[in-house]
């Protein structure tokens, strides 16, 4: 770990925009090697296969994906980054690399969903347990971390503690100016191009990963964008209740974000101490209370 954030425990709760956390980092920074290391094959007729994909990339363009943990929540930003990874597989390779403590524990927990998502791009697991490669300096505190790389050098590197779809864009926009796409997709077309929800709720979540908090980041973009912005500690009365007043509105009758929106208060307010104006959890408990009632 290069790095231990002061606002580490905070950001369990939800990626605040960077200008407003400190930074967090996680494996090569843009100009660092990335080295070679070992991972297995964990599904298909090559799984338990060891391989070396930044040997087998010889410097090619990649996108290296490491997965520390698998929730719902992670989903969305996984297909995004998947889904342009394929459309450009031409110029592109897509590694996913999972994370876990023992090699057959993990083949056995990654396994039911990587054969649900069935992902594009190459899913392994690496053999250095779960800290995953020693020579990358992996954050563990951070449930994802996307490294854009070409010759070898990682050209872009983000630090994901609660990685949701709301970090496509800029994700996806560090890999288009890798690899020369002047016109990335925006993140109204990311969203667009989501499996539908009652998909993504069939979806087995064999490995839950690290989340000991109560409540839920929420899958939904616009959800999780509204919940970003009801924390902020410059919120004043009104536009905590306009705000509030917005997410009834999205949430309408939908019993799905109505699920998401009681999941993700949950969560901010186990953290109420240190998260919103005294309004503003004021507010949100009685909204919490709001969602509850059937």
């Amino acid at each position: 770990m290069k790095l231990l954030p002061s606002s580490c425990l905070l950001s369990f709760i939800i990626t605040l925009p960077l200008s407003a956390a400190d930074p967090v980092f996680s494996g090569p920074q843009p100009g660092e090697a990335t080295t070679a290391f070992k991972s297995v094959d964990i599904i298909g007729a090559d799984a338990g296969k060891e391989c070396d994909v930044i040997t087998l990339n010889n410097g090619a363009p990649t996108v290296l994906v490491f997965v520390h943990g698998l929730e719902r929540s992670m989903l969305p930003l996984m297909r995004a980054v998947d889904e342009y990874g394929g459309k450009f597989k031409d110029r592109l390779k897509t590694e996913f690399v999972f994370l876990a403590a023992e090699r057959v524990g993990g083949m056995e927990k990654y396994a039911p969903a990587l054969n649900s998502i069935k992902l594009k791009g190459r899913p392994t697991l690496s053999v250095d347990g779960a800290e995953g490669p020693g020579n990358y300096g992996l954050n563990k505190e951070c449930l994802m971390t996307i490294i854009a790389a070409k010759d070898n050098k990682a050209q872009a590197s983000f630090a994901l503690v609660q990685p949701g779809i709301a970090d496509a864009e800029r994700v996806i926009g560090a890999i288009a100016k890798m690899i020369g796409d002047e016109k990335p997709p925006t993140v109204a077309e990311i969203a667009a191009a989501q499996p539908q929800r009652g998909e993504m709720a069939q979806l087995p979540m064999a490995a839950k990963g690290k989340d000991p908090f109560p409540g839920a980041v929420p899958t939904d973009g616009k959800l999780q964008s509204m919940l970003r912005s009801y924390i902020r500690k410059e919120n004043d009365d009104a536009t905590i209740d306009r705000m509030l007043q917005e997410v009834r509105e999205h949430i309408k009758d939908n019993a799905d974000l109505k699920k998401q929106a009681l999941d993700g208060w949950t969560r901010i307010l186990h953290f109420k101490d240190r998260y919103g104006t005294p309004y503003a959890v004021k507010q949100g408990e009685a909204f919490l209370e709001e969602l509850k009632k059937p």
